[in-house]
């Protein structure tokens, strides 16, 4: 593959040149032999000259433009994953909103259809449309209202995964759209009764493909089966000499998924191949000037590639700055385009940045939304004052009790973001592990047996440790009654305690179905949940005490083949 100008460039017009010295077919005497001689040993170390220099300036642009190829195929995968998986995120997150709920009562009051609506004008092209249909593909809710009432269509299904717990189906692309949807949990039941479908617009991906199609460069979207997805609009399969894949590195199941990229090579040689008929130009006068300017003209073509190799190769060192552009026009486009490579490298540094400092801006969210328990308080309280009214109608009634049950919630959401966001240092005293743990199962057998459940204690001796008693029981409810809620009817918990020279040890274990192992090395995040309706803050305010108390806590699988849960607390000294 030869992408500058190949020797046989450079052969053609040597053979022209001496040609045309050879149609002296008049006898020659000895001074124009001589001249001709002289000539020739002028001009072959000169043209040997400038072809090394020129050779070197070929490899140097040769390498830095694959280089390019690659980053951009490499930036552009990186971005339509980013693209995809915010998309299968938002199906996730907003199928879990509690607005979700309203198509128990068919949407009377339109209020899930505004959020649809203003949702996806939030999002500007990126979605064509997101219904709510229920478990017979009737359209209950839509940003749309036209589709309102009408009967769900859906291409063939393309790929099913779970995210976080929750099932995403994907379906095939159908007219450049993208159906994605998950299911609608009743937090009542628990059971699905219905699914939030968001139609994605595919010319997003397009776009961006387009956008990166620069300097006669062409992109596509191909799947695992080389099927194609997307393309850009100078795409063509002819093949090119200048090309490079990037492979897309996904959470989701993409895993084949590639970016092709193409160069025209005419395009991509046609500022080498004016370079070289500068040389050619340039070649009477170096037969005049002979050495003297050979080495400057060559140095004038390298030494601007050379010190942008160099920039490019040291860039991301602390004050680097990019060199004065220089050399031939050519040259000096590339050296543009390597200096907005960096800029745009440096934006998306800033942008990471500024995402720390939303997480930061979440931290305190959760440490306001302590301020959220007055008004809950209140309204708790009116709702309870109102209940006592004797002339109250049944349906308010119903109202007032769905307030109440709905405040506990919400007050029990803000007591786990208080936990996570500012929790609080323990206030350790010796405490009997054994007689604790007693107390804790005995608490919760109530609702053990209100699902059949079975729950174990067993302990083969006396441990004390050093530990704050309400936290210790808000990690052993925690975990049990995390056990209790996922089991099904007449499932087994087991909570043993034994100890060694310096440690306590509890485990506490089910017969349930247990974690994935996919999902092990996240159960200690906030918001992560498995649970329908979960909050997902459970195990990390666990995780948060059980380090306060210098222990440790971990997760392994049962001899039920379940979950179980191994905890460490150091032994209280003497």
């Amino acid at each position: 593959m030869t992408w500058l100008m190949d020797d046989r460039f450079g052969k053609k017009h040597l053979t022209s040149i001496f040609s045309h010295l050879m149609r002296f077919h008049s006898p020659l005497t000895i001074r124009k032999m001589l001249l001709i001689a002289f000539l020739l040993a002028g001009l072959l170390p000169a043209l040997l000259v400038s072809l090394l220099s020129f050779y070197q300036a070929r490899q140097a642009l040769r390498i830095e433009i694959q280089h390019d190829l690659q980053t951009t195929g490499n930036a552009v995968a990186e971005h339509v994953d980013r693209v995809m998986n915010e998309r299968v995120q938002n199906v996730r997150s907003w199928s879990q909103l509690a607005i979700m709920q309203d198509m128990l009562i068919g949407d009377i009051d339109k209020r899930l259809s505004i959020f649809l609506a203003e949702t996806r004008h939030s999002y500007a092209e990126q979605y064509v449309s997101l219904d709510v249909a229920d478990l017979q593909a009737h359209i209950v809710a839509s940003s749309r209202p036209a589709n309102i009432g009408q009967t769900l269509h859906t291409p063939p299904v393309w790929m099913s995964f779970r995210d976080n717990g929750q099932t995403i189906t994907i379906y095939h692309l159908n007219n450049h759209q993208l159906m994605i949807s998950a299911p609608i949990f009743s937090q009542n039941t628990l059971q699905p009764m219905g699914q939030l479908i968001a139609t994605f617009n595919w010319q997003v991906i397009e776009n961006v493909l387009n956008h990166a199609a620069q300097h006669s460069t062409a992109l596509a979207l191909l799947d695992n089966k080389q099927h194609m997805l997307a393309q850009s609009r100078l795409w063509s399969d002819q093949k090119h000499s200048l090309h490079a894949k990037a492979a897309i590195t996904s959470r989701l199941p993409l895993n084949g998924w590639q970016i092709h990229l193409n160069k025209d090579h005419d395009v991509a040689v046609a500022p080498v191949h004016r370079l070289g008929m500068i040389f050619i130009a340039l070649l009477g006068a170096i037969l005049v000037f002979s050495l003297l300017l050979v080495r400057p003209l060559a140095q004038n073509i390298s030494r601007p590639l050379e010190t942008l190799t160099r920039y490019v190769q040291r860039f991301r060192q602390p004050g680097s700055q990019p060199p004065a552009a220089s050399g031939p026009a050519e040259v000096q486009s590339l050296h543009q385009a390597f200096t907005k490579m960096a800029s745009d490298l440096a934006e998306s540094e800033q942008q990471l940045t500024r995402a720390a400092k939303l997480a930061v801006v979440g931290e305190m969210a959760a440490a306001m939304s302590h301020e959220v328990r007055t008004p809950l308080g209140i309204m708790r309280s009116s709702a309870d004052v109102l209940l006592r009214e004797p002339q109250l109608s049944e349906d308010g009634r119903e109202v007032l009790g769905f307030i109440i049950s709905e405040t506990e919630r919400l007050n029990k959401l803000v007591s786990a973001l208080i936990d996570t966001a500012r929790p609080r240092p323990p206030n350790k005293t010796p405490l009997d592990l054994q007689a604790h743990l007693q107390h804790v199962v005995a608490m919760l057998q109530k609702q053990a047996q209100a699902k059949q459940i079975q729950l174990i204690f067993h302990a083969t001796q006396t441990v004390v440790v050093d530990a704050d008693q309400d936290q210790m029981t808000q990690v052993l409810v925690n975990l049990l009654m995390n056990a209790i809620q996922i089991l099904p009817e007449g499932g087994q918990v087991a909570l043993q305690l034994e100890a060694d020279d310096s440690h306590a040890h509890m485990t506490v274990a089910d017969n349930g179905p247990g974690v994935p192992p996919a999902q092990q090395d996240h159960l200690f995040e906030a918001f992560f949940t498995q649970r329908a309706g979960g909050v997902g803050l459970g195990l990390a305010v666990v995780k948060q005490i059980i380090e306060a108390h210098n222990g440790t806590i971990s997760y392994s699988t049962s001899a039920w083949q379940g979950a179980q849960f191994n905890l460490s607390l150091p032994l209280a000294t003497a």
